[in-house]
């Protein structure tokens, strides 16, 4: 805990890593001791915790869920591409959660598509 509250900036967890490193049962009960506690939650989205605000994001819709390899890597490449190009947190979450989607649909942790085209189509950039 004093590494994040002295070093992190944004924090990536699942919830069940988030919920085990501040000993509690629900991820709600937590404050981050950063600027930013990035939740993911599989199928029930994600959350956003902000020092002032806490914002939910809907997963982005999977026909068929293949492999989860690279799931949360994918979700924090998306957040960080948005939040570099100065998106609002929700509209990083959803980029996350598009790019994470994409993944989960096939087998391996590597894109089989441009993330690029499908966040034209996407209408998410």
């Amino acid at each position: 805990m004093e590494l994040i509250k002295d070093h992190v900036d944004i924090l990536f967890a699942n919830e069940q890593e988030i919920t085990s490193l501040h000993r509690v049962e629900d991820f709600s009960q937590i404050l981050p001791n950063c600027d930013l506690a990035v939740v993911t939650r599989s199928d029930k989205g994600s959350v956003i915790i902000g020092r002032h605000e806490t914002i939910e994001v809907k997963a982005e819709p999977v026909a068929n869920v293949v492999d989860t390899t690279g799931a949360g890597d994918l979700y924090a490449a998306g957040f960080l591409y948005g939040y570099t190009r100065k998106k609002t947190l929700a509209e990083c979450g959803r980029i996350g959660s598009i790019a994470a989607a994409e993944i989960i649909a096939q087998v391996g942790a590597r894109p089989q598509r441009s993330l690029a085209q499908l966040l034209k189509e996407k209408k998410a950039v």
